[in-house]
């Protein structure tokens, strides 16, 4: 099959014929993390097998992936095919619909990946073309398409964000010795694919004990192939007693204004206005079991348009949200080491199940490998193991 050269804004690259809609989940992933609430999606339009315009959505506000590759085509989009990850909106936003741009530059042909979970949009953006004259295929099983906006699924659908677990142990199932040294367990590549992870989500969670024991910053300090966010995700320290120290590294003025800090009415009110002096946020959340209310703090991240959310630890946090049926995915590295150890610490605490059959199953389990590392992906629901964070 004959490459096909495509010139645009992003520079000259080859495109297989039978590749447009891979180059339009490409162009999503650049916007992931950057678009909330809104999906990242990506769109391609096609004309005499050359790309004439591509574009992905722009930060909340501003335009669509769909109206940005059409800006770029311009006359060139008349009677070209346009390929897009997500069904096109049909309704007015902050912008308007994007079936109308496609419908007015005079698109023959949409090639959707999949239909968007928005019950204002669901099938009617679909409708709408059609009826306008405008041929309409859509993808049969474009599991990418669909994974790429399972934040959004979630969040346009419940209010809540998509949580995903991310922890990285040895082969005996340990984060760290027992004197509490990790670094590092697993490889350079699987650490920066965790931030890869970082820089696609919304916000980044930790319980205060990791804060207290690690002191991180929790930033982005790799390339990612996605546009500069200096601010980088929020950061949300859950500290059911306010005991984060003043001298962390989240409240330090660079990384305070991206700081979240949820406690309770048990944390000294002193304590809570020395946070908010820092310039970081400080919530006080209602209080579930003696600690912070998890699903209370997921409604609120979830009004405040947090889509994706990941969670990396320690363990008590971990375990909460998975008992409290609030975990969506999990990220799981394994290194092949051994540091064994009855005092060494574990990804998941909390009480746990009495038996093995009671474990909470992940399921669609993908294995692979990175850096001579062992990555697992799944997904958690239904049955949930008892923690306590």
């Amino acid at each position: 099959m004959l490459k096909t050269q495509g010139a645009s804004a992003f520079g000259s690259f080859f495109v297989e014929p039978m590749d447009y809609m891979d180059r339009a989940l490409s162009l999503a992933r650049m916007a992931q993390g950057r678009t909330s609430p809104n999906p990242a999606v990506g769109a391609v339009v096609v004309r005499d097998n050359e790309i004439v315009g591509e574009g992905f959505t722009q930060p909340p506000g501003s335009w669509h992936a769909e109206v940005m590759a059409l800006r770029q085509a311009g006359d060139h989009a008349r009677g070209a095919t346009m390929y897009v990850t997500l069904e096109p909106c049909c309704h007015y936003g902050r912008t308007p619909p994007c079936t109308e741009a496609i419908i007015a530059h005079e698109i023959a042909e949409v090639r959707v990946a999949t239909l968007d979970p928005n019950p204002l949009v669901r099938g009617k953006g679909i409708r709408q073309l059609e009826d306008a004259g405008i041929r309409v295929h859509l993808t049969e099983d474009c599991d990418r398409a669909v994974e790429m906006v399972e934040g959004f699924t979630k969040h346009v659908s419940t209010g809540m964000p998509f949580f995903i677990l991310k922890w990285a142990m040895t082969l005996d199932g340990k984060i760290a010795t027992r004197s509490g040294d990790s670094k590092w367990i697993t490889s350079e590549d699987a650490r920066a694919l965790v931030h890869d992870l970082r820089d696609a989500c919304d916000a980044v969670m930790v319980g205060v004990g990791t804060v207290i024991a690690d002191d991180p910053q929790l930033t982005v300090r790799v390339e990612t192939g996605r546009s500069h966010r200096p601010e980088g995700p929020l950061k949300v320290v859950v500290d059911t007693t306010g005991r984060i120290p003043l001298t962390a590294q989240l409240l330090d003025p660079k990384l305070a204004s991206r700081t979240l800090v949820a406690v309770t009415d048990r944390a000294d009110p002193a304590k809570i206005e020395k946070i908010r002096a820092t310039g970081a946020k400080a919530l006080v959340m209602p209080e579930k079991d003696g600690l912070v209310d998890l699903a209370a703090l997921g409604r609120e991240l979830g009004r405040r348009g947090m889509v994706n959310v990941l969670a990396e630890g320690g363990g008590t946090l971990l375990a909460s949200l998975i008992s409290g049926g609030l975990a969506d995915k999990v990220y799981a590295f394994i290194a092949p080491k051994i540091i064994g150890g009855r005092a060494a610490i574990t990804p998941v605490e909390g009480e746990g199940r009495s038996l093995v059959a009671d474990a909470a199953k992940v399921r669609m389990v993908d294995v692979r490998t990175i850096g001579g590392d062992v990555l697992i992906v799944g997904y958690l629901g239904g049955d949930n193991v008892h923690g306590n964070s």
